[in-house]
């Protein structure tokens, strides 16, 4: 079993650091020379595709956080667990499960982004803007 969790250790953190390796886009910023004003967005999401990048961002965090709040419960479990021989394997089995959760995330996120990048989009945002037919 301790074989097993540091394969699903090392798992996570390799596919944590392919997600932070990926290329990621700098936009500059237009500036205007004039003295026009410029009118503000209204409300929080400008379109669908704003909309729906800041609600997977949102459900991605939110999931990331009960995934952790999961593997710290299996955590006291184990500690509290006394010896015995039941809570233990229970606590154990909570955490492994915590791990595989995060992994799963965290690979989905990638393939996701992997996706978008392949198609030549920089998010979601992107992929859903309309375009002209040329």
């Amino acid at each position: 079993m301790k074989k097993t969790i540091t394969k699903l250790s090392s798992a996570a953190s390799a596919a944590a650091t392919a997600i932070g390796l990926l290329p990621t886009l700098v936009y500059a910023q237009t500036v205007s020379l004039t003295n026009t004003p410029v009118e503000a967005p209204r409300g929080f999401a400008k379109d669908f595709g704003s909309l729906l990048n800041s609600v997977l961002t949102i459900v991605m965090v939110i999931a990331a956080l009960l995934v952790f709040f999961y593997l710290i419960l299996g955590g006291i479990e184990w500690i509290t667990s006394g010896g015995e021989k039941g809570k233990t394997e229970a606590a154990r089995n909570k955490i492994t499960a915590a791990v595989v959760g995060l992994i799963i995330l965290a690979a989905s996120y990638a393939v996701f982004t992997l996706v978008l990048r392949f198609l030549g989009f920089a998010d979601v945002q992107d992929a859903l803007k309309v375009r002209p037919i040329n």
